[in-house]
């Protein structure tokens, strides 16, 4: 599964930035694709990612037309949208979009409130609410006597109860590890069927975060 984006100047290492960002946007966007089929050594990709909403509504809407051609001409397979953590950004995007966000790719952390409004939206809307940061951005959770139990309790580490809590709850936690063991590890909590947390485990997590956002507004 290839997944790759369109990165906006502001976001890009001048050294080494793809296209040239004085161009369009829509010609920054045909570039930046051309650049990760080469990179890739591939003729598609599976889901192109707008990396985040650019400075205005209207360039933001020209890269994601942009990005719905090569949809349309058949060489993506599906378009997301990250780091956008705003509910009425996205219903807007949708609603002038011809080819709706398949994902959307956000970091998962106290200070969005973990999201809860958009992912909601997203899971009522049929699209896959992707984490990231989802270990970085929560040594609280983490470290807390409730995973830490959990994860004593099924013989698995802390990120792993993590990981299976998101699983269960519908979002798709991405991962950037280098690490063999910690790929091997993430890749379990997928494959056995038999580790599952129970309803009231899953609940107390919920109300763990719930409390993490509660003293973030304090």
């Amino acid at each position: 599964f290839l997944q790759t984006k369109y990165t906006p100047p502001p976001g890009q290492d001048p050294a080494s930035i793809p296209y040239d960002p004085r161009a369009s946007v829509p010609s920054q966007v045909r570039k930046s694709f051309e650049t990760s089929l080469r990179n890739l050594g591939t003729e598609y990709i599976d889901s192109l990612v707008l990396h985040s909403p650019l400075n205005t509504a209207e360039k933001t809407q020209a890269a994601w037309e942009a990005m719905e051609e090569l949809k349309l001409q058949g060489k993506v397979k599906q378009l997301g949208i990250s780091n956008c953590y705003s509910l009425p950004l996205l219903k807007s995007l949708c609603s002038a979009s011809r080819v709706k966000p398949a994902v959307v790719q956000n970091r998962f952390y106290v200070d969005s409130g973990y999201d809860t409004e958009l992912r909601q939206w997203c899971s009522e809307n049929r699209i896959i609410y992707q984490s990231f940061w989802s270990l970085t951005a929560n040594p609280g959770l983490l470290h807390s006597p409730l995973v830490k139990g959990l994860a004593r309790k099924y013989a698995r580490s802390s990120p792993q109860i993590l990981f299976k809590y998101l699983t269960e709850r519908g979002i798709v936690p991405l991962t950037g590890t280098c690490d063999p063991i910690h790929m091997k590890e993430d890749l379990e909590v997928l494959e056995d069927k038999n580790f599952v947390l129970a309803d009231s485990e899953l609940i107390d997590i919920d109300n763990l975060i719930q409390q993490a956002c509660n003293s973030a507004d304090q």
